[in-house]
């Protein structure tokens, strides 16, 4: 779509996370805003306080690949202080939006959000990263349809979260359209790999539902595979002590835990022939865009918007969730077709197009009536 004059004029504040947060919401907040100013004048507003130390303990910052940072960016909201939310509404107010994009994922960020959208005067576009979050708790639906319900318009990235939205929201005005493919972390050329030892990749938090124990169990029957896990388990190390310590698996499972900083992520990605999610549970994944950035096919499991995002046979392999034996046998599928000539990253390219972020602000301008 062309750019006009009527574009350009349109004012849109996005509010999120952005670089120096960490994680993957503060990356898709930064691209996001980035992939706007090419149709519209964008305000970036992030927080000024984003969770409270009693509550996230760990550094909150990553200041080592600034190729996410968002110049004009401006660090207003402290997301426990109501008055300096109401504060932070009246300054957006002030330069009068035309729309307000809302990045949502947790139910930590009700208040705050509720306390905001009642002071703006804007349309408010919710990003629905998660409906609902991994691991429920006692009043989150009541939170989130607090907050949601204060929604105009809502970009969701699966048909799951459709299903949810709906469940709390008669009839939202929304579009899905797929998590767009992060490619800012590739810093250098790709190597390739010369060496002939099958490695795959398990990238991110460990959490329960992301199914880390099938993979486990799944390559005890692969004894010539081996497995990187990069991610920070949370202090859950202790649940995996045993399964590590069966003697199928020793020597061929190398754990990094911890935050993997932005510059160091390129290696474990450049380092495996395939990325696996055996999630139990999930709406998408940023880790299936990280790894279709950097060119790499995806072994993923059949739980919630995973099927919309890997196509079987061509960008990776699908598989049933929390079933060792599907995984097992997804695995050896994937190296069967490796080895016949599957050419993964050339249909990952081949499929980019409805990974991109400008398809992302198309999606938003038709959905919002922006022409």
């Amino acid at each position: 779509m062309k750019e006009t004059g009527k574009n350009r004029n349109r004012h849109i504040a996005v509010i999120g996370p952005v670089y120096p947060f960490k994680g993957g919401i503060s990356h898709y907040t930064g691209l996001l805003a980035r992939s706007l100013k090419k149709r519209a004048r964008v305000r970036t507003i992030s927080y000024k306080m984003q969770y409270p130390k009693f509550l996230f303990k760990k550094e909150q910052r990553d200041y080592s690949n600034d190729s996410f940072k968002v110049p004009e960016a401006e660090f207003l909201i402290n997301t426990a202080n109501p008055f300096n939310i109401i504060r932070s509404a009246i300054s957006i107010n002030k330069s009068r939006p035309d729309l307000v994009i809302i990045q949502w994922w947790h139910p930590y960020f009700a208040p705050c959000y509720r306390i905001l959208c009642a002071f703006l005067k804007s349309p408010v576009l919710f990003v629905c990263h998660n409906v609902f979050p991994h691991e429920r708790f006692p009043l989150d639906r009541f939170l989130t349809k607090l907050v949601l319900s204060k929604g105009d318009y809502f970009i969701l990235h699966s048909e799951k979260e459709t299903a949810e939205l709906k469940s709390i929201l008669p009839d939202p005005k929304y579009r899905v359209n797929m998590h767009p493919t992060y490619e800012f972390f590739k810093m250098r050329e790709m190597k390739e790999r010369t060496d002939k030892e099958k490695r795959l990749l398990f990238f991110g938090l460990v959490r329960p539902y992301k199914g880390l124990k099938v993979l486990l169990k799944a390559l005890k029957e692969l004894p010539d595979i081996f497995l990187t896990v990069a991610g920070d388990f949370g202090g859950t190390e202790g649940d995996y002590e045993e399964l590590l310590k069966d003697s199928s698996l020793k020597g061929r499972v190398d754990i990094h835990n911890g935050y993997i900083p932005d510059k160091d992520v390129q290696g474990y990605f450049e380092n495996c022939d395939a990325v696996v999610l055996p999630y139990i549970d999930a709406t998408q994944s940023g880790i299936a865009q990280v790894a279709f950035g950097f060119g790499k096919p995806v072994i993923a499991t059949d739980a919630g918007g995973l099927p919309e995002v890997v196509t079987d046979s061509v960008t990776g392999v699908l598989v049933k969730a929390d079933d060792t034996e599907s995984l097992r046998d997804g695995i050896l599928k994937f190296y069967e077709l490796k080895e016949s000539g599957t050419d993964f990253k050339g249909n990952i390219e081949k499929d980019s197009e409805r990974f991109t972020w400008e398809h992302l602000v198309n999606t938003i301008f038709e959905l919002t009536g922006a022409k």
